[in-house]
């Protein structure tokens, strides 16, 4: 059993421009989430979904200015990115970034090795991604295209979630991972977190604006995200009133 504790986080965007303030996002932001367990966190626009993701991942642009992230009593806030990867923190993002030149191969054995701290043996490596590629409906030819690169919005998606099922970590973040996907995408998608789960009994944080989602990857937890913080947290019942009557109740009360 694993825990993933986040304890009075607040965090600030870094300013790109000298003479530009930091900007705070995040005001006291506490959530404790245990393996095998399912967390969505739904909010409007604005409210600082994507910058908790960041600042957990430790994006450079996200400055944590007050709290702690524990991943099993290690504080990820003094570690760098790879270090956080390396104790088992994973971010599929929202917009996923093309890397030209590199293919998907050498990008997914690489990490692997990064992550496991030894190179997987070629042949069984083989065998793994091709399986891994198959379950999420991925044409092998992707495998020596560039990271991401001509890529789909859906197609960026899946190769997040098969990043997921192959680095198998301790926590994932999942940063509006259904947005932009038809809905296809979104049942191959939902199957392969729901897979990443049940074998690894992996904990999740699910960033997401709708209710549809959730349909196929079960929350155990809902918490409404606004003005930088948790401000109401419930059961899957929760994300259906959310959708039924938005977020305005919530806001008003943040």
């Amino acid at each position: 059993m694993s825990t993933l504790e986040i304890k009075n986080l607040h965090a600030q965007v870094v300013p790109q421009e000298e003479g530009e303030e930091p900007k705070p996002i995040l005001h006291g932001v506490n959530l404790t989430i245990n393996s095998g367990e399912t967390h969505a966190i739904m909010g409007p626009n604005g409210s600082g979904k994507s910058t908790l993701s960041y600042a957990i991942a430790g994006h450079p642009r996200y400055e944590i200015t007050e709290g702690e992230v524990l991943l099993d009593g290690e504080n990820l806030v003094n570690m760098d990115v790879s270090e956080r990867a390396r104790a088992g923190l994973f971010l599929a993002m929202q917009y996923p970034v093309e890397v030209p030149g590199v293919s998907m191969a050498n990008f997914l054995r690489s990490a692997a090795t990064a992550v496991r701290g030894e190179a997987p043996k070629l042949r069984a490596w083989v065998k793994e991604a091709r399986t891994a590629m198959e379950e999420l409906d991925i044409d092998p030819s992707f495998s020596e295209r560039s990271v991401n690169e001509g890529f789909s919005g859906g197609e960026k998606k899946r190769h997040e979630i098969l990043q997921l099922g192959l680095l198998k970590p301790k926590f994932a973040i999942l940063d509006e991972t259904d947005s932009g996907l038809d809905v296809d995408a979104l049942r191959i998608v939902s199957e392969g977190i729901n897979r990443y789960k049940e074998r690894e009994n992996g904990g999740l944080l699910l960033i997401t604006h709708y209710q549809r989602i959730l349909n196929y990857v079960h929350p155990d937890f809902v918490h409404v995200f606004a003005r930088g913080r948790i401000v109401e947290s419930g059961g899957a019942d929760l994300a259906k009133e959310l959708e039924a009557h938005g977020y305005e109740k919530y806001t008003a009360k943040a």
